[in-house]
């Protein structure tokens, strides 16, 4: 029996695609970017040590599908993240993966193109030079760390990540999250549980060694000191919501009885607003007003916004595509976000 009959015997190709290290020098990060990303984490590390009291808000699109309207999304928010700077740090969400349960697109990275033609290296050189023309806009990105090769060619450029509940209770993502250079937030198991997540928090809090690649796209052993920036990030589950005084104030309790900080955010999409868009703002609002009364546990939210509010299927003929319209989760519009986080703004000022 020769090899070719034992190994790879369900892969039907492969491509060889530019390292970490190619890509970085092709785009490379500029100054004014490496400046942004550099103060933007430690003013979240801030946060989520108690030395500011602000909060954040990672806010955008369910998913990056189309470049040009990502880019009018950010204009839009470097302007409110002025308005709101002194009571709300800004995080624009940038999301290039999507995991699924079945099938269906799985991103900006993995189909640029959005027609199953899966040109991975275009979707990576994309998704960073987007990242880049975000940066020079002077906003803060965040994304979920789905695929443990994607941080290689992306990392410099993100200020926050999140493992979403699909994953948080995988080993590989708690190990990749320990070497990950921003503040990281694990999501509440799909089930709802808490303690998946918080068992995701102490795995990532220390050192690991696993398997991945070098910025020169070698096979490496990595060695990660731990991230110490990592939180919860409570979004519901099992058809129940989590966001609310007596959920928050229970989930506070379990992280100090686990001797983790008692920090948390609030996804205000997902289970907590039952899948239905539309619910986002209540959950929003119910949010701010805990810390408004006086909550000190909540200091992140996260908000599923983009130009125009609903979702669009992907159709045959991309041209067909509306502007500015999700194609993944429903989104609220532009105008409900900047309304509910001018409003937030306003009532954390008068209670501070």
């Amino acid at each position: 029996m020769t090899e070719k009959e034992t190994s790879n015997v369900n892969i039907a190709g492969e491509r060889v695609i530019a390292t970490p290290r190619q890509l970085k020098s092709l785009l490379p990060l500029p100054s004014e970017v490496e400046s942004l990303v550099l103060s933007s984490r430690e003013q979240l590390r801030s946060i989520l040590a108690g030395r500011d009291n602000r909060i954040f808000i990672v806010v955008g699109p369910c998913s990056i599908h189309d470049p040009v309207a990502a880019l009018e999304y950010a204009d839009r928010l470097a302007v409110l993240a002025e308005k709101v700077r002194d009571q709300i740090v800004l995080v624009m969400r940038t999301y290039f993966e999507k995991p699924r349960t079945s099938t269906g697109w799985k991103g900006f990275i993995n189909d640029p193109n959005l027609n199953d033609s899966f040109q991975v290296e275009e979707g990576l050189k994309a998704a960073r030079k987007l990242l880049i023309d975000i940066g020079k806009r002077g906003v803060a990105v965040g994304t979920e760390a789905l695929d443990p090769v994607v941080p290689q060619y992306l990392d410099d450029l993100i200020s926050w990540y999140a493992i979403g509940a699909r994953t948080t209770e995988s080993q590989t993502h708690r190990e990749m999250a320990s070497g990950l250079s921003a503040p990281v937030g694990f999501k509440n198991g799909t089930d709802g549980s808490i303690e998946v997540a918080i068992n995701a928090l102490k795995s990532v809090s220390t050192g690991h060694h696993f398997l991945g690649i070098n910025q020169d796209g070698q096979c490496a052993v990595m060695q990660t000191s731990g991230n110490t920036y990592a939180h919860i990030v409570l979004r519901g589950g099992n058809g129940q919501p989590n966001y609310d005084s007596v959920h928050v104030s229970r989930c506070d309790k379990l992280l100090r009885d686990a001797h983790l900080s008692a920090k948390i955010v609030i996804d205000c999409s997902h289970g907590n607003s039952m899948k239905d868009f539309s619910l986002q703002p209540i959950v929003f609002n119910d949010c701010i007003h805990q810390v408004v009364d006086g909550n000190r546990s909540i200091v992140g939210l996260m908000l599923e916004s983009h130009l125009h509010e609903g979702t669009q299927t992907i159709p045959r003929n991309i041209k067909d595509l509306a502007y500015g319209v999700s194609v993944t989760d429903a989104c609220i519009s532009w105008q409900v976000t900047e309304e509910i986080i001018l409003k937030a703004a306003q009532q954390l000022a008068l209670s501070s």
